[in-house]
């Protein structure tokens, strides 16, 4: 996309009647919306381009939305969540982006996990018709333009926003009659994304529950685990148990081992909740990832299928004895567990195996504990879980209350989604409120 224009002395003395502080998903959209209304709208934005965490995400393809309706897609979000993005799902469900997209000229294709990726399997197509929708629309984009500080202006006076571009000499003080803050969370800094806007919305006395990585790869300390390294285990029920036992979330989603620990969707969607204890905000101890390697078995099935083969006249290994098919070094990390010898793996193994042992073995199929200490941190997260607290935006408008003209929404609120092109839905539908309800 072409270069924005550099910033006038005209650009500061004007007051704009809205200024967007962050040039990604949920920026560019609220931008144009509200653009497309007849506001005057000025977009700072501190990096070199637009929408570069869009560029990155999905490993440069951009799963930008979900195949499931506006009420199913919230429920992932949580109780607390959900009840806040009604609204905003009901205002823009998938569908309807799905086809603003498609007018936009990036046509959209279904995968699996409910996802939907732009036909061209390119985020830069994503990111393209977004800029090229805003500035359209008539918003003024101006890259290089790190915002500092953000004041509300005394008795209906405009807000008072405060940028330092890059290479210049001095700040400049830009006013708007509304503020539009969608500068991201604090998850992968190298795109520009590192947290600035929580300091001024604390400084605004607003509550910011604190900000974690989430839908992040996890560590374990366990060496079978590293040693199962690029296995992948499409369709397993991840469990995130508590120290002390309590199952805390479940998600039925593929699961990967890597040197590190675990990682996929199954891990990094139950990731938040071992971020959330590392900094004191959760359960002390060790958490585990429990993964039932057979979701669609009952432990029954298990147990019948062992037995039966323990009856065979071909003496199956444990391998062929099972109705799911499993890596056999993974299947050799659950005998391992039931504490059961290593030559069930191997032809008529299984006759040797007692009741006790057998029972044993389905346990482990179906709850094999993985010990996890931390995530991979920021760097590697989607997205961040944390963020302004939701008591304090009226979820109808993106409004922050008690504080008029000033709205907040996507990745800065504190609320998240599982992976799934959920969290770009919630930046875009949220973006869609704002952009609509602002007035000049």
């Amino acid at each position: 996309m072409a270069e924005a224009t550099r910033a006038s002395a005209e650009d500061h003395r004007e007051v704009w009647d809205v200024l967007v502080i962050g040039a990604g998903a949920a920026g560019l959209w609220a931008a144009r919306v509200a653009a497309e209304r007849g506001l005057s709208v000025v977009l700072l934005e501190k990096t070199p381009r637009c929408g570069t965490k869009i560029l990155a995400s999905g490993g440069s393809r951009c799963n930008l939305t979900t195949t499931l309706g506006p009420a199913e897609a919230a429920r992932l979000f949580g109780t607390k969540a959900e009840r806040f993005l009604r609204p905003a799902f009901q205002a823009l469900p998938p569908a309807a982006l799905r086809e603003h997209f498609h007018r936009a000229g990036v046509p959209t294709v279904e995968a699996p996990l409910e996802k939907i990726f732009p036909a061209s399997q390119s985020a830069k197509d994503v990111r393209d018709a977004l800029e090229r929708e805003a500035r359209t629309a008539g918003v003024r984009i101006a890259l290089r333009t790190p915002v500092v500080d953000l004041q509300p202006g005394d008795e209906g006076e405009p807000w008072r926003i405060e940028a330092w571009p890059a290479g210049a000499s001095a700040g400049e003080t830009w006013h708007a009659r509304n503020v539009f803050l969608c500068a991201g969370g604090a998850s992968v800094p190298k795109s520009g994304t590192t947290g600035d806007a929580y300091t001024w919305l604390q400084a605004l006395g607003l509550t910011v529950t604190t900000p974690v990585p989430a839908l992040v790869p996890l560590r374990s300390p366990e060496a079978w685990v590293h040693e199962l390294t690029g296995i992948a285990v499409e369709h397993v029920l991840a469990k995130m148990i508590a120290p002390s036992g309590k199952r805390l979330q479940e998600r039925l989603r593929p699961v990967l081992f890597t040197h590190h620990g675990l990682s996929g969707p199954g891990a990094m969607d139950l990731s938040h909740w071992v971020a959330r204890a590392r900094v004191g905000e959760g359960e002390e101890g060790t958490y585990c990832l429990a993964l039932d390697l057979a979701p669609d078995q009952s432990q029954e099935d298990l147990r019948s299928a062992l037995i039966a083969a323990q009856g065979s006249s071909e003496r199956p290994n444990l391998a062929g004895a099972l109705p799911v098919v499993l890596p056999k070094r993974l299947l050799a990390a659950v005998i391992a567990q039931a504490g059961e010898s290593s030559a069930l793996l191997t032809r008529g193994g299984l006759q040797h195996l007692s009741k006790s042992g057998r029972h044993r073995l389905v346990e482990a199929l179906k709850d094999l504990r993985v010990a996890v200490v931390d995530t991979l941190g920021m760097d590697h997260a989607e997205v961040t879980a944390g963020g302004l607290a939701l008591r304090h935006v009226n979820p109808r408008t993106m409004e922050v209350n008690g504080h008029p003209g000033l709205y907040v929404f996507g990745e800065l609120l504190d609320l998240h989604g599982p992976i799934g092109g959920l969290n770009f839905q919630a930046a875009w539908a949220t973006a869609e409120l704002a952009g609509q309800a602002v007035e000049a």
